[in-house]
């Protein structure tokens, strides 16, 4: 089942989707046009997964880090998470402290 995407010459508000040679033409919505993109996760940068508190820290800049290793200790709902490394690497800067309160997707540790 193959699918490809044209635009329809007749109006901007609707889209043709072409699968198995057959035409279906849709109309986007506003919120669908103004959506947000997608960009690919940066392995290199750790975010907060959920909002919570550092509850500890287990690397500081120029130390170095291999896969699965802990970075931090991230409690929230009661529960404690370990966070660990994606990828080996170098930290490069820890960008929060123990105690501080953190957002989701907010920076936590950066790696080189």
């Amino acid at each position: 089942m193959a699918k490809s995407y044209s635009k329809d010459n007749k109006t901007k508000d609707f889209e043709v989707l072409i699968i198995d040679d057959c035409r279906y033409k849709t109309k986007l919505s506003k919120k669908f046009k103004n959506r947000k993109k997608y960009e690919p996760r940066n392995p290199k940068e750790i975010t907060a997964f959920i909002p919570g508190t550092i509850k500890d820290i287990f690397v500081k800049k120029g130390s170095k880090v291999k896969n699965g290793d802990r970075i931090l200790t991230l409690e929230a709902m009661k529960m404690v998470n370990d966070v660990v490394s994606p990828v080996d690497g170098k930290v490069k800067k820890v960008w929060i402290k123990v105690g501080e309160k953190v957002t989701k997707n907010q920076l936590l540790v950066e790696l080189e």
